[in-house]
């Protein structure tokens, strides 16, 4: 579920997309929920640049259209992927938040596609919560689980600087 948000200081609206969306629609869609979620992302970083007094890219219509049809010759692609990841690494800096590796993202991209754009929608995610509230009327989007798993019992736990020990 996506949940629709408004950038503090402005009347620009960004959305917390669920990563599963952004990694699996594509696929399902035949790419092109993959093209309107690559404008989109690249509007709200416009957007917050614009807010921010910082260049996060001009032109959304341009980093689709080297997606396609500028990816049938593969360069426009690869270049606009790069400037994308790099725009949300910049934003990322801006709120103080610590970027995406960008070694990650050239790993996810050489080897699982879907798998950069559920990292990428991760980090906008945690980007929009800091900088963004909700609309009027709407409920803000559920924090990330911070629990921890449960204890062990303690006849399974490991002594300190000891071996484990097999059950009695």
């Amino acid at each position: 579920m996506a949940y629709e948000m408004k950038l503090r200081g402005t009347e620009s609206e960004v959305k917390i997309r669920s990563p599963w969306a952004a990694a699996l629609l594509p696929l399902i869609t035949l790419g092109i929920y993959h093209l309107v979620w690559w404008y989109r992302i690249n509007r709200e970083l416009r957007d917050y640049g614009q807010a921010k007094g910082y260049d996060l890219g001009q032109n959304p219509t341009n980093s689709l259209l080297a997606l396609f049809p500028g990816g049938l010759i593969v360069v426009p692609a690869l270049i606009t992927y790069w400037r994308g990841t790099k725009r949300v690494m910049g934003a990322s800096r801006l709120a103080g938040k610590d970027p995406l590796n960008g070694w990650i993202a050239i790993i996810l991209y050489l080897l699982l596609s879907p798998g950069l754009w559920a990292y990428i929608q991760v980090s906008l995610n945690d980007l929009w919560r800091q900088e963004a509230d909700a609309l009027p009327g709407q409920e803000p989007p559920p924090a990330p689980s911070q629990e921890m798993p449960p204890p062990l019992p303690p006849d399974q736990q490991t002594p300190p600087g000891g071996e484990s020990q097999p059950p009695a």
